[in-house]
């Protein structure tokens, strides 16, 4: 088979495949040496990244696909959102952030770093297929440990986990921990017993020795809480209708 025909044999597995397709698969179907099969996916990488077309060919999730090009995004996210647009919660998202840096983790771990439930988050993105069981923890109860699967890295357009970005990027610069420091510092106790728009309230111990007959017992409610339960997730996971929303860019729906 010359360097052509193998090129034509791969394009053509690839354009009919549903999934990415690994290397060793294509060199086990084409029956090709692996190392050759490996070269001819760089060949076809470069070349399609090269001509600047709507379609291009990529490596995804340790396989090859074509998708259309990221330029394309804003007029396929509109042929495909004619209908319908739904996206995961935002409490869904923290969980499924969660797993993909601190993987392998239990819903324990994840619970316990979220301050919430997280049992109806879980089962949501399992039955998507972005996470999976890989294993059980050591200790008393064995809990089931998540992580990523490879449908994960198809909708982010990633080919291993080690790409996601630095999770350093997305927190608070030194200026913003200094002012909530300086708030604190300079407000004590009672600085940190109100609280501004959107933030969790912290009570004052003082305040369970004293009842006050005006005070609003829904006060300290956390509308935030709503979205965070195991029963929002539940009522997304029965939706029938709901279309996962992947990052920017992406161009198969991720």
């Amino acid at each position: 088979m010359t360097d052509r025909e193998l090129d034509r044999a791969i394009e053509a597995v690839v354009l009919v495949a549903v999934e990415p397709v690994p290397p060793g698969l294509l060199a086990e179907l084409l029956e090709e040496p692996v190392d050759r099969v490996e070269a001819a996916c760089d060949r076809l990488v470069g070349w399609y990244g090269d001509q600047e077309r709507g379609v291009t060919l990529v490596r995804i999730a340790g396989g090859l696909r074509f998708q259309t090009d990221s330029d394309q995004a804003p007029y396929v996210e509109r042929f495909a959102n004619r209908d319908v647009s739904h996206r995961l919660s935002t409490a869904a998202l923290e969980t499924l952030s969660i797993v993909a840096y601190r993987q392998p983790v239990s819903r324990a771990q994840i619970a316990a770093l979220r301050g919430v439930n997280v049992d109806g988050v879980v089962r949501l993105l399992e039955q998507r297929g972005y996470i999976e069981a890989v294993g059980r923890a050591e200790g008393p109860g064995q809990p089931v440990l998540y992580g990523t699967t490879s449908l994960f890295l198809e909708r982010l357009g990633l080919d291993r986990i080690d790409q996601l970005p630095p999770v350093e990027d997305f927190l608070p610069g030194p200026e913003v921990v200094g002012e909530m420091e300086d708030r604190i510092r300079q407000g004590g106790p009672a600085a940190v017993g109100r609280r501004g728009p959107g933030e969790r309230h912290v009570a004052d111990p003082d305040d369970a020795a004293v009842d006050d007959p005006n005070d609003d017992p829904n006060d300290d409610a956390d509308p935030d809480d709503a979205d965070h339960g195991p029963d929002v997730a539940d009522a997304d996971a029965g939706d029938p209708g709901a279309v996962d929303a992947g990052p920017e860019g992406s161009t198969d729906g991720a």
